[in-house]
């Protein structure tokens, strides 16, 4: 279901109401806290923004035990072939990457008047402005970076972009996210509604959309990831085929100075097959291949091998 939230009296998808506790409860002050918290650290300076986050990075690898264990089993699946050494300091970064990134996705959301313009580069934007010229609406394939959020602004510079996001049972994180992207974008859909994914295709929209992560069995076929099967969902083809929309590639880097690059391919030639298999074999390949470019600043925190082919234990 479709979340359109722009007040606290928003409702939540109907089938997730009863988990969900009112934006003031007082179960929620602490996020309310965190939010204000959030809010000061977006008008500081860009470098005391990196400087924190990477001091944030550095205690929370020390004290997350569970999400360091998960870090160190995604690289130790992914990256075998690199001493123990390099993927410990590999996962040092992704820790501070990850934390630099929470907090600047947070300056479009609470500090949204904050002037970046100057702060992106665009690579090979003419072939998402030629895939959208085809009329019939364009999925966008992104990665869960550590740099989300933040490239919002550079996007909403295309003007016809919309996104999907993951239903948070945190009324206040809901509140968040959704007003924040909607500050940008004119859809904001919930990754389960697919009638409003397919209306916004039909009506030559571009779907900015992200199928890197483990939704379980249903619906998913098990694909290589860095060599891993992993349950990849097959929805990105479905779309695709349905509308026959053209479909291409996103990559965003933080560059050292905190300054941002999105990297756009050009579209995906015979994409979708007809194969759900095949086309969830290549697009993890395709993902890879992106993720490799820096993949310190890629989100290994997420268990994306949590399910596994049936007969085989937890990699957990």
């Amino acid at each position: 279901m479709i979340t359109f939230v722009t007040t606290s009296t928003t409702p939540a998808p109907t089938r997730r109401r009863k988990k969900i506790r009112h934006i003031y409860s007082p179960m929620v002050w602490p996020t309310w806290v965190l939010v204000g918290i959030a809010w000061l650290i977006t008008r500081l300076p860009w470098g005391a923004i990196r400087n924190l986050g990477e001091i944030t990075g550095k205690l929370l690898y020390r004290v997350a035990g569970s999400r360091r264990h998960v870090t160190d089993t995604n690289l130790q699946l992914c990256f075998p072939e690199l001493p123990e050494s390099e993927r410990r300091e590999m996962a040092k970064r992704v820790f501070q990457e990850v934390s630099i990134g929470a907090l600047e996705l947070m300056v479009p959301w609470l500090n949204p008047g904050r002037d970046l313009s100057d702060r992106f580069t665009f690579v090979g934007s003419e072939h998402l402005y030629e895939a959208q010229a085809q009329g019939r609406g364009v999925v966008l394939i992104g990665a869960h970076y550590a740099t989300m959020d933040v490239i919002s602004p550079a996007l909403a510079t295309f003007g016809f972009i919309d996104v999907m996001y993951r239903f948070n049972k945190n009324p206040v994180w809901e509140w968040l996210q959704v007003s924040g992207r909607k500050r940008f974008f004119d859809g904001v859909v919930e990754r389960e509604d697919t009638r409003q994914t397919l209306r916004r295709l039909k009506q030559g929209r571009v779907i900015w959309y992200a199928p890197d992560q483990d939704y379980g069995p249903k619906h998913s076929v098990f694909a290589p990831f860095f060599g891993v099967p992993a349950a990849t969902i097959i929805a990105t083809q479905r779309f695709a085929r349905l509308n026959q929309s053209p479909v291409l590639m996103i990559r965003q880097t933080r560059n050292p100075d905190m300054t941002w690059t999105l990297t756009f391919s050009p579209v995906l030639e015979d994409f979708p097959s007809g194969d759900d298999q095949a086309d969830a074999e290549r697009m993890n390949r395709l993902l890879e291949e992106q993720i490799r470019h820096h993949p310190e600043q890629y989100l290994w925190l997420h268990k994306r091998f949590k399910t596994r082919p049936e007969g085989e234990s937890s990699v957990y």
